[in-house]
């Protein structure tokens, strides 16, 4: 404190510069838990919207015949009218996709490559945005000091990740 100035305004000018930081905070950490969830939804919306706005696309199944590193490949047999077979197309491969296993799928438009059609794609689709609500729930209950709102965000994640583990 310097000497010539008062107690009481020492006092204001500590509290002023508190509210300022715990707002400084607040925006940056809300900024943070944004971009999160942004991303999220950024990375989920790639494979999300051949599957969610399927009306119009190409309709069918695949069976799958190789897999290799990062990608499967199989026969497509279509089943909505006006797709047309196709002797090779490529499915991304995941835990969910096996050596000849059939899977129904929708075409990307323009590509022979096809995405995972019904509740399985949907919720597979989804799973970045799954893993992008936990993290986000850390920043929120660290950051923000907010722990209903990181409860809330943390179980959606989980209860995303979990539906798809199950469909999938």
């Amino acid at each position: 404190m310097i000497p010539a100035m008062p107690a009481a305004a020492a006092t204001r000018s500590r509290q002023a510069s508190s509210v300022a930081l715990r707002f400084g905070q607040f925006a940056a950490m809300g900024t943070v838990t944004a971009l999160i969830l942004i991303a999220g939804v950024w990375a989920s919306w790639g494979t999300a919207q051949h599957v969610m706005l399927a009306k119009g696309r190409e309709h069918g199944t695949i069976t799958v015949a190789s897999c290799g590193e990062d990608a499967c490949t199989g026969s497509y047999r279509p089943v909505s009218s006006g797709s047309r077979a196709r002797g090779r197309v490529v499915i991304a491969q995941t835990v969910a996709v096996h050596r000849g296993g059939t899977y129904s799928v929708v075409v990307k438009p323009g590509t022979d490559e096809v995405v995972r059609s019904g509740p399985a794609g949907i919720l597979y689709a989804w799973v970045p945005l799954g893993g992008a609500l936990l993290l986000a729930s850390v920043v929120v209950a660290g950051g923000l000091r907010r722990t209903r709102a990181a409860w809330v965000l943390a179980g959606s994640g989980v209860a995303l990740l979990t539906a798809a583990f199950v469909t999938v």
